[in-house]
């Protein structure tokens, strides 16, 4: 029964993916060839209505046929016309549905660091490239020491999507991590942290740079699996057991707004520092709820 069900949820979204799908490549469309900025930021802002109506329509269905059993402790004022950076550990694509199911409208449209290679998904990755989601290449430490540019590529991304951030209210998703956690990885890291790998404080910290005091603050958002391996199948066939979300709002101390993580080594060891202890504090909330 719950595999009948699985394959019903994953029609009910390649469904909704389709029919939201239409109006928003249209749109992308006039984006393209729009011949003044101004037009193009009025059509990305028709973009990101489709694409919260789309995400609306996942989570009420979510809802109604598999019944998530997620626990949800956010703070207060949270609000959609505000500028937030979200952190977040890794465990599963279900990751993403569960952020939306405690997050949607009430903070802006959601903009996540990719992996470039998923730019070839069917039908969603154009859907992520038209709404301008930043695409990472994610190069090996080895290749990056015999090529330091490369990094630069990243960084670019990052810059502009900070840039088009200026002109309205976003959320930055940021899966610190960079990958998705598993015992091999925690093992081959050698992670200081009992349930998390290590943060990777780059992207982080040019968002904290180039948004400057735009910036309401950053969530910090721990999610709680009780199944120790969760994937996305099993959440689409109903079988995942209870999720714990536990958002904190944390308010930027001054010295972040003036620095550069990429040329500043006292600037960078600080931010290290920084992130490591929230991680550490994270890696116990972690502990705690389980």
């Amino acid at each position: 029964m719950s595999t009948l069900k699985g394959i019903v949820s994953m029609l009910l979204l390649v469904l909704s993916t389709l029919f939201w799908a239409v109006p928003l490549y249209a749109l992308a469309l006039l984006k393209l060839i729009a011949p003044t900025r101004r037009l193009r930021e009025r059509l990305l802002a028709g973009l990101n209505h489709i694409a919260l109506a789309w995400i609306g329509t996942n989570l009420w269905w979510m809802r109604h046929w598999l019944n998530p059993r997620l626990e949800i402790h956010l703070p207060e004022g949270l609000s959609p016309r505000q500028w937030w950076l979200v952190i977040v550990n890794h465990r599963s694509w279900t990751d993403i549905f569960m952020l939306q199911l405690a997050l949607h409208r009430r903070i802006p449209m959601p903009r996540f660091f990719m992996k470039r290679e998923l730019i070839w998904v069917p039908v969603i990755g154009l859907a992520w490239w038209a709404l301008e989601f930043p695409f990472m290449r994610r190069y090996k430490r080895d290749r990056l020491e015999r090529n330091p540019r490369l990094a630069k590529r990243d960084q670019e991304a990052t810059r502009l999507l900070c840039a088009r951030a200026q002109n309205m209210p976003m959320a930055i998703y940021n899966f610190v991590e960079g990958t998705r956690f598993t015992a091999a990885k925690h093992k081959a890291q050698a992670s200081p942290y009992d349930n998390l790998l290590k943060p990777r404080a780059g992207g982080t910290a040019q968002v904290v740079s180039l948004l400057g005091k735009r910036l309401s603050g950053v969530l910090d958002v721990t999610l709680v699996y009780t199944r120790e391996r969760p994937n996305f199948w099993d959440f689409l066939c109903g079988r995942e057991t209870p999720v714990v979300l536990h958002a904190r709002r944390i308010e930027l101390p001054n010295w972040m707004h003036d620095g550069d993580y990429h040329r500043n080594p006292q600037y960078k060891e600080r931010f290290q520092t920084w992130l490591n202890a929230l991680w550490q504090e994270k890696d116990r909330t972690l502990a705690s709820l389980r």
